[in-house]
């Protein structure tokens, strides 16, 4: 990986607290700027805040005709009007995936770093703007389930959770790769939520399956789901690194890219599986954030969110 700096490669809690201060310039709210990434789909559109019913009582001057309750009124010979007052909140859920897999980084930070960065700077930006946020998070091994909140000090603990995860990461004996945990945390996350919540999935999708995205699309009937895809530029052009020590968590192999076309296959592979995710996704209008492992998270999010406020 070259010479990098310890919080590329392990992240802290420090380091994410410190990410509050570049929480702004975007948003997961509506009204989306025109070169948001989330404008313009017919199913993607966030829900956003809500109405609730809060009282019905008579018409008074100034009052909209459109909220007039019409049964009523015919029914008391009265005009009569529903007033209603808008929800306190829309609670956001953070899937973030700190697997094997993530433990990767070529130039700059580990994608599960990153991925931890996402998280941090989602979270602060929803408690910002006085929504709720919670957590599932999971590894190769455990899964940790935080309900959606507004008090720092429980963000603080699942974050506190998430830097866990993360510095246990390790290529070493005894750590292996679990495909189905991504599939799992879904479905975990299937029996917590019901419905109007705003799902951030973070992760490589490594273990991408059919039924992966069939709890996905679940959850998108009643919720939003937006997919933060990580990834290193490596990965598309792995063809033209030198050697590279690569592990299966168990073993280490010293590899020249060049020989036997190994990087072009490595690419194809990688290519095929990104631009799989990516088309599976797309087909059911699921937003889909692409976050690398070199450009600031913050400065990622600005842009492809649009820079609103």
């Amino acid at each position: 990986m070259g010479e990098t700096h310890s919080e590329d490669v392990y992240t802290n809690l420090r380091a994410l607290v410190r990410l509050r201060y570049t929480a702004r310039g975007f948003s997961y709210l509506p009204g989306q700027p025109m070169s948001s990434l989330l404008i313009g789909r017919k199913r993607s559109r966030l829900r956003g805040r809500g109405l609730d019913f809060d009282e019905l009582r008579h018409y008074r001057p100034g009052d909209d005709v459109r909220t007039m309750d019409w049964r009523v009124t015919n029914r008391t010979g009265k005009p009569h009007v529903r007033v209603y007052t808008e929800e306190r909140d829309r609670p956001v859920i953070a899937i973030v995936d700190q697997r094997l897999p993530m433990f990767f980084g070529s130039q700059r930070k580990m994608k599960s770093v990153v991925a931890a960065e996402v998280a941090a700077i989602t979270a602060w930006r929803v408690l910002s703007v006085g929504d709720r946020i919670g957590a599932v998070l999971f590894n190769d091994s455990r899964t940790v389930e935080a309900r959606p909140t507004r008090s720092q000090r429980k963000i603080l603990g699942w974050l506190g959770d998430l830097t866990d995860m993360n510095n246990g990461l390790s290529v070493g004996p005894g750590h292996a790769s679990n495909a189905g945990a991504l599939g799992a945390a879904l479905k975990a996350l299937e029996k917590q939520i019901d419905h109007d919540y705003l799902v951030v999935l973070i992760s490589d999708f490594y273990g991408w399956s059919a039924d992966t995205l069939a709890s996905i699309r679940r959850i998108s009937r009643h919720n939003d789901i937006i997919c933060a895809l990580i990834y290193d530029p490596l990965e598309k052009d792995i063809s033209r690194a030198n050697d590279l020590v690569v592990s299966d968590g168990r073993y280490q192999l010293q590899i020249d890219p060049r020989e036997q076309g190994l990087g072009e296959k490595f690419e194809e592979s990688f290519e095929s599986s990104f631009a799989h995710v990516q088309a599976d996704l797309r087909r059911h209008n699921i937003p889909i954030l692409p976050i690398d492992t070199v450009t600031p998270v913050g400065e990622q999010l600005r842009v492809m969110l649009g820079g609103g406020a």
